[in-house]
């Protein structure tokens, strides 16, 4: 295939010193053939010219965020631009060649290869260093060389890791890159191919290997507690066997395998806690490496069995990292519908409530905004466990208490992967729908949630999870079928009305909704947005307290190297990826000299192409996606900018003056949602005649002062004269006034001050009453 006029000139600036040009153009001109063709032109460019490596440089970054294709001529050509150089060079990229192998349609004849594979291979072991076991047998086939690196990789390793060897040396060089596809990565490899894992399941004998070698882990583990193996601290396995298995279970993950979920639960269980009363634990490595597994193919029983490991395990470091990667499990379950919803009742009653009589009492779990645990004695309810109970049932009280908790983080991980499939637009078969709402556990988390049910193309109508098949064929005329599609209602799909009429309604009717869904914030594009094109300074040049705002990045699921005084350490990019990787959203921020705050930039969002991540411009973005991350934006710079400190006025810092612009500035949308909801909530309240809203303010009509509580910030003006007051915290007054939301405590907090405020001649704080008096 001819190259493209914008390759032709990188070749020519890459191999000719009197070619002249500006290298620095769209890498979107080049096309995958283009990059293949190149690619061993860019290796073999090396100190010759400024613009020469430029060039080079061009061609490489594109081939780490694209995927090349090579001709038969361009991957041989790569494989002698590899041997190019040795030994003098001293290093060469194995997992790219067999990255090319796997890109070359058809293949190159194998002969081509042979010499400059031989000389590669030859090469690393007489370096006596095997970094990439897997791209050396790719290349050690292509070679005839299986014996000699066979000789050398299976020296080390454990039988896990050696049995995964004797089965690539049965298989042709092409079917071995495509499992260093799935393992080694170097710098200037393409990005994983998107079916890599699809076709490495397709072939029967990988899949069945995988199963023996994790019921070979699950026989060593169950030995070493037995004590038939000494133990020892995490040396249960090796690296290699780590890894071998980590591929194992991602395979058994991908394809829901039946027999896994008990596999998976008896040996995360048993790499985590020590036979002995020993506070270290089996194989830390392992553990880690299955939780990782689950991220990229979650299932229901995979969280629930990393979580009972959680609470076996004595070592004191292992369950804020396994809650960590729990969360991202979550997340990333929104976008595997077919099994998300898989939840064991418990033996539950239907509407969440589970009895079970202890001699003369009686102990009951019930779920709503949470799940509990109460005793009772005929109908009257107990403050604790009763003594009998406690003396004569003590296993069966540990057992309760262990099903409660069971059942709250069932509820835990199904709300997470319901609210993370807001920008995937996750959608559900009507039978599947009723199942979960139907469901004596889950149903109380859909019967408090919005859907909306496609009863003809293109004709939605929305509705609670507690609706019955009767109640909706009086909405539509007639009942869905079974295969209806059904999904999460979101205020940015839907009428204004309807907007107001499910806020109202939740409201009037105190639905506790388990996550903001009928007050959820909306973000739609900007003009300000359109003209900028390909990035949004909307939430731009904010001032935020940067440990809180890292710590926020872990617990959203954002990712993010910490910042600090090391070379690139200032510019920060936290990512997100949404909508099953279709999306990744982008959020720049740099770190001022004191090192305790960071200054907010663009948010910036790429589209994901067959493996390749396109910078798009914000019209492109679908508007679920775009939404859900800005407003994820919003929240980081809603709970970690410096104007939320309200004793931030008192300080001679040089932000002041973004503190005090920021701190009673117009409302982004999450306070605008605030206001809305403020509105609803006043009227019920026995402050109501003392209150008025405005566009920003909350006002309160005090016995000695008027107030102005910022809806947005929190903070407090007095009049007359503007007068800041600083009120750290307020009693909790409001705590009888039911919120259809409280995402971040800023809700409860206004009307907690607003309750203060009202009633300011009752003030007995010395603090706050000589700053209104004075």
């Amino acid at each position: 295939m001819p190259l493209s006029p914008s390759a032709l000139t990188l070749r020519a600036l890459m191999t000719d010193p009197a070619a002249a040009g500006d290298p620095w153009f769209e890498q979107s001109y080049l096309t995958a053939s283009d990059l293949g063709t190149l690619l061993p032109y860019a290796y073999r460019t090396v100190g010759s010219g400024h613009t020469s490596i430029s060039a080079r440089f061009v061609v490489e970054d594109a081939v780490k965020e694209r995927q090349p294709s090579f001709t038969p001529e361009a991957c041989a050509d790569l494989f002698l631009a590899l041997v190019d150089g040795l030994p003098e060079r001293k290093w060469s990229n194995l997992p790219l060649a067999a990255a090319a192998l796997v890109r070359c349609p058809g293949g190159p004849p194998h002969a081509d290869l042979a010499e400059p594979a031989r000389e590669l291979v030859r090469f690393h072991l007489a370096a006596n260093r095997v970094e990439h076991p897997h791209a050396l047998l790719v290349v050690a086939g292509l070679a005839g060389l299986d014996e000699e690196v066979a000789a050398v990789l299976k020296g080390g390793p454990g039988s896990i890791a050696v049995g995964e060897i004797d089965l690539l040396l049965g298989w042709e060089a092409e079917r071995r890159a495509l499992l260093a596809e799935v393992t080694e990565r170097n710098y200037g490899c393409p990005p994983p191919l998107p079916d890599a894992w699809e076709r490495l399941a397709a072939i029967p004998e990988y899949a069945a290997f995988a199963r023996s070698a994790l019921e070979a882990a699950d026989a060593r583990v169950a030995a070493i507690h037995a004590g038939e193996i000494p133990y020892r601290a995490d040396r249960a396995f090796d690296d290699e066997e780590k890894n071998v298995l980590g591929r194992a279970v991602r395979l058994a993950l991908r394809q829901d395998e039946l027999w896994l979920p008990d596999l998976f639960d008896r040996l995360v269980r048993g790499v985590a806690v020590a036979p002995t009363a020993a506070r270290t634990l089996p194989s830390q490595g392992l553990l880690y490496e299955m939780a990782r597994a689950a991220v990229e193919f979650p299932t229901p029983e995979a969280i629930a069995a990393l979580r009972a490991a959680r609470e076996v395990t004595r070592h004191a470091s292992v369950p804020k990292r396994l809650d960590r990667t729990t969360k991202g499990i979550e997340r990333a379950l929104a976008d595997r519908a077919e099994v998300a919803f898989r939840m064991p009742d418990l033996g539950f009653e239907p509407g969440g409530r589970l009895r079970v009589p202890l001699g003369g009492h009686a102990a009951v779990i019930s779920v709503g905004d949470d799940v509990e645990l109460t005793w009772w004695q005929g109908d009257k309810q107990l403050k604790g466990v009763p003594a009998a109970v406690r003396r004569d049932h003590a296993d069966e009280v540990k057992r309760l208490r262990d099903l409660t908790g069971q059942a709250r983080r069932q509820l835990t991980t199904l709300i997470r992967a319901l609210e993370a499939g807001f920008p995937g637009e996750t959608t559900h078969p009507y039978a599947t729908w009723r199942r979960l709402a139907g469901h004596p556990i889950a149903g109380t988390v859909a019967r408090r949630l919005i859907w909306e049910i496609e009863v003809s193309p293109g004709r939605r109508v929305s509705v609670l999870g507690g609706a019955s098949d009767a109640d909706i064929a009086g909405i539509t005329g007639v009942a869905p079928p079974p295969d209806a599609p059904v999904r999460l209602w979101h205020p940015a799909r839907a009428s204004l009305d309807d907007v107001r009429a499910w806020r109202e309604r939740v409201s009037e009717e105190r639905i506790r909704q388990p996550f903001k869904q009928a007050f959820r914030e909306i973000y739609p594009l900007t003009p300000a947005e359109e003209r900028t094109g390909d990035y949004s300074n909307r939430f731009a040049a904010h001032v935020v307290d940067y440990r809180k705002l890292y710590a926020l990045f872990k617990q959203r699921g954002w990712a993010a190297d910490m910042l600090g005084p090391w070379d690139g350490g200032r510019h920060g990019e936290a990512q997100c990826v949404l909508a099953g990787g279709r999306w990744r959203a982008s959020f720049f921020h740099e770190a001022d000299d004191s090192g305790e705050h960071a200054t907010t930039d663009q948010v910036r969002f790429n589209h994901n192409e067959n493996g390749e991540w396109r910078q798009v411009a914000l019209t492109e973005v679908p508007p679920l996606v775009f939404s859900e991350a800005m407003r994820d934006v919003d929240l980081f710079i809603a709970v970690t900018s410096i104007a939320t400190d309200p004793g931030w006025a008192d300080r001679g810092d040089g932000h002041r003056d973004y503190w005090h612009t920021a701190a009673f500035g117009p409302l982004p949308p999450s306070a605008e949602v605030r206001r809305d909801a403020m509105a609803r909530l006043l009227p019920r309240t026995a402050i109501a005649e003392r209150c008025v809203l405005t566009d920003r303010y909350l006002m309160v009509r005090g016995d000695l002062r008027s107030y102005r509580i910022h809806l947005g910030s929190a903070n407090i003006l007095m009049d007359p004269g503007d007068v800041y007051l600083c009120v750290v915290s307020a009693p909790d007054a409001a705590d009888d006034v039911f919120l259809p939301f409280e995402e971040d405590g800023r809700l409860g907090l206004i009307l907690s001050k607003a309750f203060l405020l009202a009633r300011d001649s009752e003030i007995e704080d010395e603090s706050i009453l000589r700053q209104i008096k004075g």
